[in-house]
């Protein structure tokens, strides 16, 4: 079973903010792959298979209801119900580094300053879990982070970050059924400006 886990905050107020692209990834997968999502516990989860018939690869599909930096305490609980290690997680979520809708795919790795993923960092005692990045680039200079990422899109970047969340499930489709390396080929841009943290 391969867990991927889309990060945002619950409720009406922050579903069309930068902070929930991870969540709306989750719920374009569950729409695309017929994987339902019901509530379970202290997340939306659904699990399904994708794939050829005659080679199917079982997926669970999650997004905490938790905030966002409480995050990892639904994790554990989604893999624990599963029988699932973190090497079986994928985490799905907001970067302030990458221009709007880059996507980035990686291994393991540290937070990056993000708290969803510091707080799954802490609860599994683990980095050791791949992660789907998707570029929600910076605020103007002088305006403050927490407070952008929890504003609503503007026009320009929902169009642009529309565009990401349906390569992002294009890509989660790819790490599924070809692994981590095949999906990073086809999905990461390489250039000069990106390094792993």
């Amino acid at each position: 079973m391969r867990v991927i886990v889309g990060l945002g905050n619950p409720g009406d107020r922050y579903a069309r903010t930068r902070h929930n692209v991870g969540a709306r990834v989750i719920e374009r997968a569950s729409a695309q792959w017929s994987i339902p999502l019901k509530t379970a516990g202290p997340a939306r989860m659904g699990t399904g298979r994708i794939g050829p018939a005659d080679k199917p690869v079982e997926v669970a599909l999650a997004i905490p209801l938790t905030w966002m930096n409480q995050s990892g305490t639904a994790v554990v609980e989604v893999l624990a119900r599963l029988g699932c290690v973190p090497q079986d997680l994928t985490v799905v979520h907001d970067d302030l580094d990458m221009e709007p809708g880059r996507l980035r795919l990686k291994r393991s790795g540290g937070a990056g300053g993000h708290n969803g993923v510091a707080s799954i960092m802490t609860e599994l005692s683990s980095d050791q879990f791949g992660r789907l990045k998707i570029g929600i680039g910076r605020p103007a200079p002088g305006a403050d982070s927490a407070d952008y990422v929890l504003e609503p899109l503007t026009k320009d970047d929902a169009t642009v970050i529309e565009a990401s969340v349906e390569q992002a499930v294009q890509a989660l489709e790819c790490l599924m059924m070809d692994g981590i390396d095949a999906a990073m080929n086809k999905f990461n841009v390489h250039d000069k400006q990106e390094g792993d943290e």
